[in-house]
Parts: structure tokens; C-alpha cells; sequence
């Protein structure tokens, strides 16, 4: 796996601009912070994406993949301005469930969730090496 930072540019925090990686491919859909039983055990944002995370790592486990494969990650949120407000506990989750692996990755609000009470929505690319 080759991070890009291209020269001149500043080292974004907590993400890469860019990642080329060889192998197989591993699309993970979209997690929401439901549990195996599709129940929301929480309606708090950052149980939510504790949960959410949870669920790729789970998935990614399947492949006999880790989150250090994972190459991008979309991040869809309810709530833009809640999500900034909460960076340092999101981040703080995010580094015990996937470490201090920062691939590309997408963070945009949306107007809403299939799953009603959804706060978060987490969808994944992972490359094991071939």
C-alpha cells in the first residue's frame, strides 16, 4: 500500500489523499450503529459510530481482513455540525477500533437514513495484498 501526499501539500489529519494498493477487494456496505440484531442500542452519535466501526471490522473479518487493508471510507452523517463537535471522542473511538490507519476518506451530510434513528453510516474499501 503507497499513501499519495502529493509534494507541496499539507499532511491532512486523520486521512490520506490518496492510497494505490494491489490485491483482492473488499467492498463493505454501508454500517449503521445497529447491532447483529438490526437494533439500535443507542441514539447517541458516538455510540453509533463505535458500533458502526464494529460492524466493518466484523465484516472485514470475514475477508480474514483488519482495518489496516482498508483503503477508503465514506463516512455519511446526519448531522455535520455534530459530527465536528464530537471529532475528539469520534477520533478517539476510531483509534481503538482501527488504529492509527488513516486511508482515504469522505465525510458529507446527508438528509436522511433508510434505517430510522441512523445517526451514522459507514461503508468501506479493503485491499488484501495478493
Amino acid at each position: 500500500m503507497q499513501f499519495l501526499q502529493p509534494p507541496g501539500w499539507r499532511r491532512p489529519k486523520g486521512y490520506s489523499n490518496g492510497i494505490v494498493a494491489n490485491g483482492r477487494i473488499i467492498f463493505v456496505a454501508g454500517q449503521v450503529g445497529w447491532d447483529e440484531q438490526e437494533q439500535f442500542r443507542t441514539d447517541d452519535l458516538v455510540g453509533q459510530v463505535r458500533q458502526a466501526l464494529t460492524n466493518v471490522v466484523a465484516v472485514l473479518a470475514e475477508a480474514e481482513a483488519h482495518p489496516t487493508n482498508i483503503v477508503r471510507i465514506n463516512w455519511y452523517l446526519a448531522d455535520g455540525a455534530e459530527y465536528n463537535a464530537r471529532q475528539t471522542e469520534i477520533g478517539a473511538v476510531y483509534r481503538e477500533l482501527i488504529g492509527r490507519h488513516f486511508p482515504a476518506m469522505t465525510a458529507v451530510q446527508v438528509a436522511g437514513f433508510v434505517e430510522k434513528g441512523a445517526k451514522v453510516e459507514i461503508e468501506v474499501t479493503a485491499v488484501l495484498p495478493a
